[in-house]
């Protein structure tokens, strides 16, 4: 245990590699995601697991990552609400571009796969909307409490918060490469197309991460970051806006927008409170 605070490097490059084999796995081979089910949540499933034998490894309590119970109903209405707050900013805008353009946009609510390459799947029926619940609830208690809880708060052992955010949002951008590299292996997109999309991926995912590990240094536990994580996942998959010609074709300027905003409104709160010295925990 000792070792691994001393070493937190290690250890956490060692986990993030067994996680990633079974993220590789999941995408590559079971393809979970590409079945009826519609999520690939068992590598995530598995993340959790290991989570729990990390935390009893290190001798951590989950709430030492940010997972405390007292604080977790106000942390997740706040979170809920930023998050719906920055779509609710993101829709209208889209929603007047269309209308400005007299493409008659109206908000719709299905079921869609999220796909990079363009492609989405649709579904009807409560099943599919509570497994599109389900598997993105699994998904942010896996992402933040592995790249947010447990990597930034074993980095903090030896290092700054600064270089351990930095350090947990590349390996977060990194980790969402798996579907432009099945994009090739699967035929579905060139080499030059999934590395300019690989590149942009890990770009915008870190970028998030970032702002995730601000949320949870500015509020000192996950609940915030995690249900405005919820919202940004499943809110793509779940509310669309379709027009005369179709559906969802500014979707990533409607993504681009409330990431952006959400962003700088936590860049400029977490600043202010920094320069006040208002932050709970290290120093950065």
């Amino acid at each position: 245990m000792s070792n691994i605070k001393k070493q937190p490097i290690r250890f956490i490059l060692l986990f993030y590699l067994v996680c990633f084999v079974f993220r590789a796995v999941e995408y590559l081979v079971i393809r979970t995601d590409q079945s009826v089910i519609g999520e690939a949540f068992i590598h995530k499933l598995i993340g959790i697991a290991l989570l729990a034998v990390a935390l009893w490894l290190i001798k951590y309590k989950w709430s030492d990552i940010g997972l405390k119970a007292k604080s977790a109903i106000k942390g997740i209405c706040f979170g809920l609400l930023f998050g719906l707050a920055v779509y609710a900013a993101a829709y209208g805008t889209e929603m007047l571009l269309q209308t400005s353009a007299g493409n008659m946009p109206a908000l719709r609510f299905y079921v869609a796969s999220y796909s990079t390459t363009g492609d989405s799947v649709i579904q009807s029926g409560i099943q599919f909307v509570l497994i599109c619940v389900a598997g993105n609830i699994i998904n942010v208690i896996m992402e933040e409490g592995i790249f947010r809880g447990l990597f930034i708060r074993l980095a903090e052992e030896r290092y700054s918060f600064l270089k351990a955010c930095i350090f947990s949002a590349v390996l977060f951008g990194v980790w969402h490469i798996a579907q432009p590299v099945r994009n090739v292996l699967d035929g579905v997109q060139s080499p030059g197309g999934a590395f300019m999309l690989g590149l942009m991926l890990v770009g915008t995912s870190a970028l998030g991460g970032i702002q995730y590990a601000l949320l949870y240094r500015l509020t000192g536990a996950l609940w915030f970051g995690m249900a405005a994580h919820f919202v940004n996942n499943a809110i793509i998959n779940l509310l669309h806006v379709a027009t005369v010609s179709g559906a969802d074709e500014m979707q990533s300027v409607r993504i681009t927008i409330a990431q952006t905003l959400s962003f700088v409104v936590v860049l400029i709160v977490f600043t202010v409170k920094a320069r006040k010295k208002a932050l709970p925990g290290k120093t950065i």
